[in-house]
């Protein structure tokens, strides 16, 4: 059996479930500009030997992102569609050595960690999160994460929400080094885990990262507004957001 949205796409009932993370199925909010939060990160870096002023800090930083970011896109030059993501390890690495510091990779991921937390007003699920991925492992569905995100930051909040063990497997564009909408990030899934696009469904918050990535290898795609959806964009198929309407829709 299988349901319709209101385009009269079919929600597909066999086969996989493949979730977006953020403004799906957790509700966050982070500010990396607020200047508290570099005024802590340069108190954190001098505990471990790496003396920076605030403003210093967050400019090195931005600077770091911004090369590692200038060089995947010189190996992604040419390739269609191609949007890469960097992974922000060697970036935090790269603050340390700056100041002559060797940073191992504990080092890098509490410094990251404390990043995150420090820029991070607030994270929690989605009301029926849970009771969703939950329902459609017990109705034999195969259920899997698609993330824009930074390992460095996602799984420990993966682990933090207890969610860590409710996919069938989980995939960070940080990870890949590419990110949706990139066809590549979709691929790798698809591959990776045997998969027939046709018989895979996205679920995301963002028409374009996971309405029109997914569309481009294949897939069906079921588009929720949320609060954390770009604001000028259209093509929803669920006004709002309710995973417990979407529950029912997809175990029924």
């Amino acid at each position: 059996m299988s349901a319709q949205n209101p385009r009269g796409r079919r929600l597909t009932q066999t086969g996989a479930c493949i979730f977006d993370l953020y403004g799906t199925l957790v509700d966050i909010h982070t500010d990396e500009n607020q200047p508290s939060l570099w005024q802590r990160m340069a108190g954190f870096a001098a505990s471990q030997g790496a003396h920076y002023e605030a403003e210093e800090m967050r400019k090195s930083y931005l600077r770091l992102a911004a090369a590692a970011e200038a060089r995947l896109k010189a190996r992604d030059r040419g390739i269609p569609g191609a949007c890469p993501e960097i992974d922000l390890a060697p970036v935090f690495a790269g603050l340390y050595a700056e100041k002559g510091v060797e940073a191992g990779d504990a080092l890098i991921a509490e410094t990251a960690w404390a990043f995150r937390q420090a820029s991070t007003t607030h994270l929690r699920l989605y009301a029926g999160a849970r009771e969703l991925l939950t329902a459609l492992r017990a109705a034999g569905r195969r259920v899997f994460l698609l993330s824009n995100a930074q390992s460095l930051f996602t799984r420990p909040e993966l682990e933090a929400l207890g969610l860590c063990g409710a996919f069938d497997r989980i995939y960070i564009s940080s990870e890949a080094g590419y990110k949706k909408p990139d066809p590549r990030f979709f691929r790798l899934l698809l591959e990776r885990e045997g998969l027939e696009a046709a018989d895979c469904l996205m679920i995301g918050n963002d028409p374009r990262c996971d309405g029109e990535g997914a569309r481009a290898v294949g897939m069906e795609t079921w588009i929720i507004r949320s609060a954390l959806s770009p604001r000028d964009a259209a093509g929803y198929d669920q006004q709002g957001m309710d995973l417990r309407k979407l529950r029912r829709m997809l175990t029924r």
